[in-house]
């Protein structure tokens, strides 16, 4: 368990450095779009700008869920339900875990969702 636990805070240490530099980089498009003209129709910089906000805002919401899929990792580890599946209440294959540490479910619970 302690080589589980230390993969998770790995994986929620990753996590909070790639969600702090997209957060950065969404500031820097935020401060850049108030520098730009408010028109983003007839602005020929404003639709770039408006998309990068939103594609910037899509990562950092993605960066976010994987953080709470960690943490909610974590807790299923402190409670002794790590590797037991959500759905089905029987053990999740190792093989699933090793590629997806955060996984609450098994595979065909997974897929029958």
């Amino acid at each position: 368990m302690a080589d589980t636990r230390g993969r998770l805070e790995e994986l929620r240490q990753q996590t909070l450095r790639r969600l702090a530099r997209l957060t950065g980089d969404f500031d820097k498009v935020v401060a850049a779009s108030r520098d730009s003209n408010d028109d983003d129709e007839h602005d020929p910089e404003g639709a770039t700008i408006a998309f990068e906000r939103s594609q910037l805002a899509s990562l950092v919401r993605a960066a976010q869920d994987q953080l709470a899929e960690i943490e909610a990792a974590v807790a299923r580890l402190d409670a002794g339900l790590y590797g037991v599946c959500q759905g089905c209440g029987q053990p999740i294959a190792p093989e699933r875990l090793n590629a997806r540490p955060v996984a609450s479910t098994c595979i065909a619970c997974e897929s029958s969702r």
